[in-house]
């Protein structure tokens, strides 16, 4: 599947510099750019949900002093 984008002179020149920096070509620059920003989305979206239930759940976190205290009981 082919598209197309338009850009400013500016964008245009960003996006350019961009990709010849990471050694990419401009489509290929393009189509990291737009899978990574999906995939950020898609790891927040995630992440706020697991959290969600979490604090739904009623648990606490258990501090990190007591964490380590523990481990050190047991050895």
């Amino acid at each position: 599947m082919a598209f197309s984008i338009r850009l400013t002179d500016d964008e245009r020149m960003l996006a350019e510099s961009y990709a010849k920096i990471h050694s990419y070509s401009l489509s290929e620059a393009f189509k990291r750019a737009l899978f990574e920003k999906i995939e950020d989305e898609y790891d927040i979206s995630v992440a706020e949900s697991a959290y969600k239930e979490y604090v739904d759940s009623g648990y606490k976190s258990t501090p990190v002093q007591d964490f380590w205290r523990e481990l050190d009981e047991e050895v």
